[in-house]
């Protein structure tokens, strides 16, 4: 207390002359019409400017929890989509099934969960992408995992209870069946380890008219995934003159620098679909039972 008495004794004389220029400071803008126009136009630009900083500052800190409700919207809305729905055939005998339906009679084929990316990488030959969903959550190997703008990005290849590791398209060892939306000309696409923003299509034949910028999307041949959806577009075309086919160089729709919110696509008659393929191929392949 000593202290601040003598700080006031030592600094008088300029404390009072602080204290009369906000009195006449106050005067002015109180019975002068211009100046107090000029002094609240300074108010607000200066209340402003604070504000908008203060704004920046909160919006930063809740940037988080808001793309999170955003991101659990758009997985209600990816659920919604007509893809994930097939028409029961309602020619044939009437058969009682689980499967929820939508309101047109269509069962559904796809259900969609969101996740969030706890890490993924981009500068190695062979990337990975970890999210914060697991075997706990449903999730199981070989589902398709989509970006937040519905854009492929891999496959699951590993579950634990509460996370899951993705195969990154940035994989030198990701070979995935792609169409040219145009065409309907089948490819793989795979990447060559080097540009994290392009990839490699192969087997266009050559009698496509491919131009730039035409849109490549998933097939029918893969059964983790629905077909239609967005890979990337064509950057460049280049001719192989040993073959018949094209080499397409293929930009990336999602950007893998920047995944945070994904989606994991389940396939719900995955088990059903791939149990029949493999009996098949065990069935062609077996000479006991082709003989029979």
């Amino acid at each position: 207390m000593r202290n601040i008495f003598l700080f006031i004794r030592r600094f008088s004389t300029a404390i009072f002359f602080v204290a009369l220029q906000a009195l006449a400071i106050w005067f002015l803008l109180t019975y002068n019409r211009f100046y107090r126009a000029k002094g609240l136009g300074v108010a607000n630009e200066v209340t402003g400017w604070f504000n908008s900083r203060y704004n920046t500052a909160e919006d930063f800190f809740k940037m988080r929890e808001e793309n999170r409700k955003v991101h659990k919207m758009n997985d209600s809305l990816m659920n919604l989509l007509s893809v994930n729905f097939i028409k029961k055939d309602t020619s044939a005998l009437l058969v009682t099934d689980s499967i929820p339906y939508d309101t047109l009679g269509h069962y559904r084929h796809y259900k969609w969960r969101n996740a969030q990316v706890t890490y993924s990488t981009v500068s190695s030959e062979k990337n990975y992408i970890q999210i914060n969903k697991g075997s706990n959550d449903g999730i199981y190997d070989d589902m398709g995992v989509f970006n937040s703008d519905g854009s492929l990005v891999g496959k699951v290849i590993n579950v634990s209870p509460n996370f899951s590791q993705v195969m990154s398209l940035l994989h030198v060892q990701n070979k995935t069946s792609v169409l040219v939306k145009k065409t309907r000309s089948g490819g793989t696409i795979s990447w060559n380890g080097k540009d994290p923003l392009f990839l490699t299509l192969n087997s266009i034949p050559k009698s496509d008219s491919i131009v730039k910028g035409d849109t490549i999307i998933t097939g029918n041949y893969i059964l983790s995934v629905p077909p239609g959806m967005m890979v990337g577009t064509v950057a460049e075309i280049i001719p192989d003159n040993s073959t018949n086919f094209y080499v397409l160089k293929i930009r990336t729709a999602a950007n893998f620098a920047d995944l945070q919110q994904v989606f994991v696509v389940e396939n719900l008659q995955y088990a059903e679909q791939e149990s029949l393929l493999k009996e098949t191929q065990k069935k062609v392949d077996d000479p006991k039972r082709t003989n029979r």
